[in-house]
This record gives C-alpha cells, structure tokens and sequence, in this order.
C-alpha cells in the first residue's frame, strides 16, 4: 500500500548544532522504517524550507504528504506557523498536520536516558530533585503541559520536580535549582532539558543549571523521541482513516 511522505517540519536556528541534530533524529526514524519517504524542512534559517520540499515533492508526482511538527507542546508554531505554510502547499498534495510529539511517556523515558547518560545513577533517583526545563511559551496551554509532566513525573519516584522555562515564563532554571534546595530541601539536583535540539535556549537552560550537581543533554535523536515521530506518523494516516482533514484544502481565515 503506498504511505504517504514524512515531512519532518523543524524551527530552524542559526546555531548549526540545531540543524545537525534534526538529521541526526531524521537517520533514525528512516533506519526505523526503511521503506518510509522522510524528508526535512525548516520554518526558519536553515534549508531546506518546508515549502520549497512541498513544491518538490508536488513536481515529482508525490501525492500524499504527512507534515510533522517537530515541537513537543502545541504553542504558536503548532497553531499557527505550520498551518498558514501548509495551507500553501501545492494544490496537488493532500497535506495532514501531525500532533505534536508531546505529552508522551516515551519522551519521559527519553528525559531519563539522558539524566542517566550524563551521570545520574538511577540508585538515586529517590533522593534526586529535576528541573523539567522548557523553552518556555506565552500559551498557558503549553505552559500548563509542562506543570501537568512534572506533576506526574514526579510520581515516578523523583524527591522532586519542579518546571522552568528559558524564556516567557518564570521560574527560569537558576530560580528552580534553588527552589529545589532551599525550599524542598533536596541535596542532589539535576537539569533536564525538555528541548529537541541545541540553540539559543538551550544555552540558557544549560547557564541556568550552573548551580545542580547533573545537567543531561538534549532530548536530540534519542531512540524514544525517534520512536513517538513514527507513532505521531502512523496516527495522523492509518491506512483506511481520516483523522485530520487536508490542510492544503482548508481556506486561510479572514
């Protein structure tokens, strides 16, 4: 049966560690599933451009298209920037939006692989404070995402969690290593980036962590985030489904 095209729709930075982890994440999903078209576009910065792979993939004679947002909370990308550039997609492609990856436990067991590859012995774990560190968005619905994945993540036996965020809201990182100490009593706490990929805000996060004893990397290629990208794909176009409507069909509002 013929499977649509993965178009995997990344911000896009001018650092180029940004870039170059998107297609690192890219390699794994395609060694996941070898007979899957998956392509790479950026909204911003890098090339190639969503639009210009659409145009692309329109004049080889693709058909279907499955756009998937390379975000972990649905903000103002999700809602809006990724929308108004697919719905300029060529009249030719049927393109569906994806969900975002997150909330997902896979991204959970992703956050701890890289608290554990950094250092943190899983021993620990009960006598360990995280700071679930996002970029941070002015959405209150994203923002209240990730207080709902430190609340429940802390159920899972962490001392505690607490949210933060590199920029438009607070606590930023620094406030919530300290919060952790001083107000939790925690003697052990480590930085978990929620981000994909390097950049400007993850720099942030990562001067932020200079107080916590662990700071993990990036969620990056992890196996688990490549995993969710394939999940995300096969929710958004199951075979004998329509889940989302063409986007490229739907009028761009007044």
């Amino acid at each position: 049966m013929h499977r649509p095209v993965l178009l995997v729709v990344a911000h896009g930075s001018r650092d180029p560690r940004h870039a170059s982890t998107v297609r690192a994440l890219v390699r794994r999903v395609r060694s996941l599933r070898p007979g899957l078209r998956v392509e790479t576009g950026f909204l911003d910065f890098d090339t190639p451009t969503v639009s210009g792979v659409l145009e692309r993939l329109a004049a080889e004679g693709v058909r279907d298209v499955v756009a998937q947002p390379l975000l972990l909370t649905r903000a103002f990308h999700a809602k809006t920037d990724i929308p108004a550039v697919l719905r300029e997609a060529p009249a030719a492609l049927r393109v569906r939006q994806a969900a975002v990856l997150g909330p997902s436990p896979l991204l959970v067991s992703a956050l701890e692989r890289r608290l554990y590859e950094a250092g943190l012995d899983p021993a620990d774990k009960s006598s360990t404070g995280v700071v679930l560190a996002s970029a941070g968005s002015s959405d209150p619905e994203a923002i209240a995402v990730i207080a709902d994945i430190a609340r429940e993540w802390r159920r899972t036996g962490w001392c505690a969690v607490r949210p933060a965020f590199a920029s438009a809201s607070l606590p930023r990182t620094e406030d919530a290593v300290r919060a952790l100490r001083d107000v939790d009593g925690v003697r052990r706490v480590a930085v978990a980036p929620y981000v994909l990929a390097p950049g400007f805000l993850p720099d942030r996060i990562a001067r932020g962590a200079a107080g916590a004893d662990v700071l993990a990397d990036v969620l990056g290629p992890a196996p688990e985030v490549a995993r969710l990208l394939v999940r995300r794909y096969d929710e958004a176009y199951a075979p004998g489904t329509c889940p989302v409507a063409p986007l490229a069909r739907i009028p761009a509002l007044a």
